[in-house]
């Protein structure tokens, strides 16, 4: 079965592969974030609330969303920090509904991931329907496909059991910038740290480490409690789950497609439960177009999102990533301290 990390040439259709990344792709990162910055600090009026969602803002939410879900640099607190920057949000009410409108516009990320790794989720659920001798399934003697839809279930539990507990509390204390920012510059750290121990193992033309179909349920429950931290806005997903990933003893390439698809479950848990509880606060606050709008530019961006990031770990680098969520918890504080959010 193909997989978009597996073979060392690039997938049928998609663009070769860079060589490993320039230093000018790292400055030019962190002047697009500082320019991204600007920019929105010019068209809002600061940190004076609004409970009204214009087209434009749907669009540029979803642009983040999309951009920023599955990159390891936390598409909630680019979220937040946007909706503030926006002045968004009026009353404690329309806030939370802001909130749970940022959750449902991942719905266009889970159809990203969906469309392009549609074989390894298809294996999966067959492989899981043989297991559980589900009607119209054949019982599958692929132990490889067992292991991953087996460490994709396992992963997904604690995150989507804990979320369930204290997803509330979360939001009443951590949707904010200053624990965002915090979260940014501690994970910017960890990946920076991440990239030089990658690069003393060794790990060239996919060696020194294990496959996706080696994860066992072990190392899969290992990298779903990590993936639990990053209920804190601003952790990211991404990041915990490739960092546990690697630590495992994983591939960095292994790492990061398990990544996305663990995503893809817990983010279809999460848009599902949303939906059920304030799918109508949302219609009633926003109208169905710019839910709508919102999802779909997000699932275009998330596209190009995922190929950019396959391109990236084909160079073995995530250093890039850890200098702009620094850049980016710098800004926010900076930001915080003038009182533009």
């Amino acid at each position: 079965m193909t997989r978009p990390h597996a073979a060392p040439s690039p997938a049928p259709g998609s663009p070769a592969p860079p060589a490993a990344p320039r230093p000018v792709v790292l400055v030019g990162a962190v002047v697009g974030l500082i320019v991204a910055f600007v920019v929105l600090l010019a068209v809002t009026d600061g940190p004076s609330a609004s409970a009204v969602l214009h087209a434009p803002q749907a669009v540029v939410l979803g642009a983040v969303e999309g951009i920023t879900e599955f990159l390891p640099v936390s598409s909630t607190g680019h979220l937040v920090v946007t909706e503030r920057l926006f002045g968004l949000g009026g009353s404690a009410k329309s806030l939370e509904t802001l909130d749970s409108y940022a959750v449902i516009i991942q719905g266009g990320a889970i159809l990203a991931v969906l469309v392009l790794f549609w074989q390894r989720l298809l294996g999966a659920a067959l492989a899981l329907g043989g297991m559980l001798r589900l009607p119209g399934f054949r019982r599958n003697t692929d132990p490889g496909g067992r292991r991953v839809a087996t460490a994709i279930l396992v992963a997904a539990a604690p995150a989507g059991l804990i979320g369930f507990a204290a997803g509330d509390s979360v939001k009443t204390h951590l949707f904010s910038p200053g624990p965002i920012a915090a979260a940014w510059a501690v994970g910017g750290l960890a990946l920076l740290a991440l990239a030089g121990w990658l690069r003393r193992r060794g790990e060239a033309g996919g060696k020194g480490g294990f496959s996706l179909e080696q994860l066992t349920w072990r190392h899969a429950l290992v990298i779903g409690v990590a993936q639990s931290l990053a209920l804190w806005p601003g952790v990211s997903r991404s990041l915990v789950t490739i960092v546990a990933g690697c630590l495992v003893g994983m591939t960095l390439a292994a790492a990061v497609e398990f990544s996305f698809l663990v995503g893809f479950v817990v983010l279809l848990a999460a848009t599902g439960l949303e939906l059920v509880k304030h799918g109508s606060d949302i219609i009633n606050a926003y109208g169905w177009a710019n839910p709508i709008l919102g999802l779909v530019v997000a699932f275009v961006c998330a596209v190009v999102a995922i190929r950019w990031m396959l391109r990236i770990i084909s160079g073995r680098s995530l250093a890039g990533f850890g200098w702009y969520r620094l850049a980016a918890a710098a800004l926010t504080f900076g930001l915080l301290a003038a009182g533009h959010i």
